[in-house]
């Protein structure tokens, strides 16, 4: 497989994925709000959006790409590895099907692999990392597929929230428990379930404790020191500590922190943070 005829595309929900040679290719999912729709993409004012979103009590829902947009993405690679968020919260993955299947029809020479990442955020950009690992490798496409499919099962993604608002405009949880743990001063610690739902596991009372359990949960579900991506929305002090955490029991580990960009701000909100994490 020749790698200058190689693409990675993902969806925003990746954040911005940061290759070393591969050419990687965000598409923009969307925000959208009763007063305005926020798209995901290089000109999105992260922080503007941030600030409106808690202001903002109405309904809210987003959007993910088309078909056309992703076969946009495609462009003329001979070779694309796609990676979007889980299918249980987007109906990006059935979108970017859908353009693999135009996409081969149109070019029987050409191939698409889509990854259903099955989670969110910076555990798309460790997979993203390995397929160009393997292709860099001088991997076939088919054997890149199938590290790439073993290399999902030793990932994992762990989830700090301050704030609950913007599930509950969503209607994925009670406007109810929202409102009790922004009062309460509680932050709800989780992961990505098997079936790619963000799946709740703990309720702590502050910052210190929600950062020791989230490590707690990292251990639990197979982390050894392994690398870690840390996404963190207006947060970099708690991003850090969880480093610290990590390098004091796995000195060797090597963690990358970054900021979110629009469709993971919204899910983890301000104060939020997202852990992609090897196993």
């Amino acid at each position: 497989m020749n790698a200058l005829n190689t693409k990675i595309v993902l969806d925003s929900s990746a954040d911005a994925p940061s290759l070393r040679e591969i050419p990687a290719i965000t598409v923009p999912l969307k925000i959208i709000t009763a007063e305005k729709e926020y798209t995901d993409d290089k000109n999105l004012n992260v922080a503007e959006m941030i600030a409106e979103m808690k202001q903002y009590s109405g309904k809210s829902s987003t959007s993910c790409p088309n078909p056309q947009e992703f076969l946009a993405a495609f462009g003329e690679a001979e070779n694309v590895f796609c990676i979007t968020i889980t299918g249980s919260l987007s109906g990006s993955y059935n979108a970017a099907c859908i353009a693999k299947k135009e996409y081969e029809e149109k070019f029987p020479a050409r191939r698409v692999a889509v990854f259903n990442s099955l989670s969110a955020g910076p555990e798309l950009l460790l997979l993203a990392e390995k397929i160009e690992a393997e292709i860099l490798a001088g991997k076939s496409f088919d054997e890149v597929c199938e590290s790439a499919n073993a290399y999902m099962e030793k990932t994992g993604l762990v989830f700090m929230l301050e704030s609950l608002k913007n599930l509950a405009n969503n209607g994925r949880v009670s406007p109810l428990v929202a409102k009790m743990a922004s009062v309460l001063g509680i932050r709800v610690v989780g992961k990505a379930s098997a079936e790619g739902t963000l799946e709740p596991l703990n309720k702590c009372r502050g910052e210190k404790k929600a950062l020791a359990t989230l490590f707690e949960n990292m251990k639990k579900e197979g982390y050894k020191g392994g690398g870690v991506k840390i996404a963190h929305c207006n947060n970099e002090a708690a991003a850090k500590s969880l480093c610290a955490l990590i390098k004091r029991e796995f000195s060797g580990a090597k963690t990358e922190i970054h900021t979110c960009r629009g469709l993971c701000s919204f899910y983890a909100e301000d104060g939020g943070m997202l852990v992609g994490f090897e196993k």
